[in-house]
């Protein structure tokens, strides 16, 4: 029998670094950080430590946080 797994989509956010390559994080998931030479790398390596951040906050019983999205009208 297959096992199915829920996919989830989470907002990172990815920043240039001065001396070269990214940092990138996922707001809605506290302390959840990486880093990577190219973005491939850095959004690779953020996949990983959401899946890791996830993990953990299941058998630690933390619940992930609520998501909102609110519009701002332009100006």
């Amino acid at each position: 029998m297959t096992q199915r797994r829920l996919v989830q989509d989470f907002e990172v956010i990815l920043e240039p670094e001065e001396g070269g390559g990214y940092h990138i994080y996922c707001p809605i998931l506290k302390g959840c950080h990486s880093c990577g030479d190219t973005r491939e790398e850095a959004l690779k390596n953020i996949k990983e430590a959401i899946e890791l951040w996830l993990e953990s906050a299941q058998e630690l019983g933390i619940r992930i946080p609520e998501r909102e999205v609110v519009s701002v009208p332009g100006r």
